[in-house]
C-alpha cells in the first residue's frame, strides 16, 4: 500500500518540504563540509592520514546507522526520528567543538554522522506522504538539492570559521542541526497513512519483487560516475589540463547549480510524463555518453583538445552525474510503499555510500598509475552503461504500481 497524501492546502506541502530540505543541508554540511576542514586540522598538529580519518568519520557513522533509522521511521514516523537524530547530531558536534584531541573529535564526528543519518532515511518519507504523485518527482528533486546546497555551505563557511582552529566550524555546524531540529519539532506533522483494521496482514515486503532490487542496483553503479568525476576533476583541471586552483574550483563550484538545477529538471520531467524508470534510464544513457567523452578528452588533453575543452567536459560531466539521484529517490519510496519506505530508503543509502566510499579509492588509483585519468573516468562510463541495463522496463514499473495498490 502506499502513503496517503495528507488533506490539506498545498502550502502545508511545501512548509514540509522546505524543513526537510533544510534539513538535508544541515545534515550534508556536517557529513560532506569535513574536507574544506582540511588545513585547520593539520594546524592541530595532526598528521594528513589522521586528518582523512576524521574526515571520513561522518560517513562511517551514517553508513552505520541508516537502516536503523529507517526502520523506525517506519515504526515510529517521520517527526520523531528526524528531530531525535539532528538533535543527536548537534550534540555530538558540540563535543567535537569541545574536544581537544584526535581520538574523541574522532567519535563524536562518527555520532554526528550516525545522528544525522536520519535526515536521509526519513525526510524522503515526507514527500511521499505529502505529495501525491504528479509532483513526488519535482519535490524529491528539491529535497535532493539539499546535498549540493549543503557542500556550497560548508565551503563557504567552514574555512572562515576555522581560521582561529575547527572549534568554531563545529559549533556552527552544530548550531544549524539543533534548529531544524527545533524547526521539525514544531512544523512536521507526519503525513497519513492507509488505514488497518484489526487482524489485517502487515504489508508483503516490496522486495519480493526484483524492481526495487533492480533500483538499488542501478542507482548504485551511477554513483560510480559521479564519485569518479567529483573526486578527480579538481585534480585532472590542475595538473594536466592547465588550470589554476582558483580556476578550477570557481568552474566545479558553478556545475553545483547546474546540477541543482538538473535534479529539478529530472524530477518535473519523470512527473509530466508519469513515469520514474524511463526517466532514470535515459538519463543513465546521457552519463554514460558525457562520462565516456571525458574519459576521451582526458586521455588526450591538453596537448590535443586544450584546456577549453577538459572545462566543457568537466562541467557536463559534474552536471550530469548528479541528475539520476532524485528520481531513483522517487522510484524507491513509491516501489516500497509508506510501510516500508523508510527501510527502502536507508538500504539505498547505505549501498550508495559504499559505493562511494569504494569508488574513489579505486579511481585514483588508475588516475596515478599507468592508466591514468582518462581510465579512471572510463571506469564511470562504464558502470553507468550496465546502469543502463539494469534499471527495470517500464512493464516492470506498471506491475509493481498495481500489485502495490490492490
Amino acid at each position: 500500500m502506499t502513503a496517503v497524501p495528507t488533506a490539506s492546502p498545498p502550502a502545508a506541502r511545501w512548509r514540509h518540504l522546505l524543513v526537510g530540505l533544510t534539513g538535508l543541508v544541515a545534515a550534508c554540511a556536517a557529513q560532506n563540509g569535513l574536507p574544506f576542514l582540511t588545513v585547520a586540522l593539520r594546524g592541530e598538529g595532526l598528521t594528513l592520514p589522521q586528518v582523512g580519518l576524521l574526515v571520513a568519520a561522518p560517513t562511517a557513522g551514517l553508513v552505520c546507522a541508516l537502516l536503523a533509522w529507517g526502520a523506525l521511521a517506519d515504526r515510529y514516523g517521520e517527526r520523531l526520528v528526524l528531530s531525535c537524530g539532528l538533535a543527536v547530531a548537534a550534540g555530538a558536534l558540540t563535543g567535537a567543538a569541545l574536544a581537544d584531541a584526535a581520538v574523541p573529535t574522532g567519535l563524536w564526528l562518527l555520532l554526528a554522522g550516525a545522528g544525522s543519518a536520519s535526515v536521509h532515511a526519513a525526510s524522503g518519507r515526507l514527500v511521499l506522504g505529502w505529495f501525491p504523485p504528479e509532483q513526488r518527482g519535482l519535490a524529491m528533486g528539491i529535497r535532493q538539492a539539499g546535498q549540493p546546497l549543503g557542500v556550497g555551505l560548508a565551503a563557504l563557511t567552514l574555512p572562515r570559521l576555522a581560521a582561529d582552529g575547527p572549534g568554531g566550524a563545529f559549533a556552527f555546524l552544530a548550531a544549524g542541526c539543533a534548529v531544524t531540529a527545533v524547526l521539525v519539532g514544531l512544523l512536521v506533522r507526519d503525513p497519513g497513512r492507509p488505514p488497518r483494521t484489526d487482524g489485517a496482514p502487515r504489508p508483503a515486503s516490496p522486495y519480493r519483487s526484483p524492481v526495487l532490487w533492480r533500483v538499488h542496483a542501478a542507482s548504485t553503479l551511477l554513483v560510480v560516475p559521479q564519485f569518479a568525476v567529483a573526486g578527480l576533476a579538481f585534480d585532472w583541471l590542475v595538473r594536466e589540463a592547465g588550470w589554476s586552483a582558483a580556476g578550477a574550483g570557481t568552474l566545479l563550484a558553478v556545475t553545483q547549480i547546474g546540477g541543482v538545477a538538473a535534479r529539478l529538471g529530472a524530477g518535473a520531467w519523470s512527473d509530466r510524463v508519469g513515469s520514474r524508470l524511463g526517466p532514470l534510464r535515459q538519463v543513465a544513457v546521457a552519463v554514460a555518453a558525457v562520462v565516456g567523452l571525458l574519459a576521451v578528452v582526458a586521455a588526450l588533453t591538453p596537448d590535443v583538445l586544450g584546456s577549453a575543452a577538459a572545462a566543457a567536459a568537466v562541467a557536463l560531466a559534474a552536471i550530469a552525474t548528479v541528475s539520476p539521484n532524485g528520481v531513483a529517490f522517487t522510484s524507491v519510496a513509491e516501489q516500497a510503499g509508506s510501510a516500508w519506505a523508510g527501510r527502502a530508503l536507508g538500504a539505498h543509502n547505505t549501498a550508495q555510500n559504499l559505493a562511494a566510499a569504494l569508488t574513489l579509492p579505486l579511481a585514483a588509483l588508475l588516475a596515478d598509475s599507468g592508466p591514468g585519468y582518462g581510465a579512471a573516468f572510463a571506469l564511470g562510463a562504464v558502470a553507468a552503461a550496465v546502469a543502463v541495463a539494469v534499471v527495470p522496463g517500464r512493464v516492470a514499473e506498471r506491475t509493481a504500481a498495481i500489485a502495490d495498490a490492490r
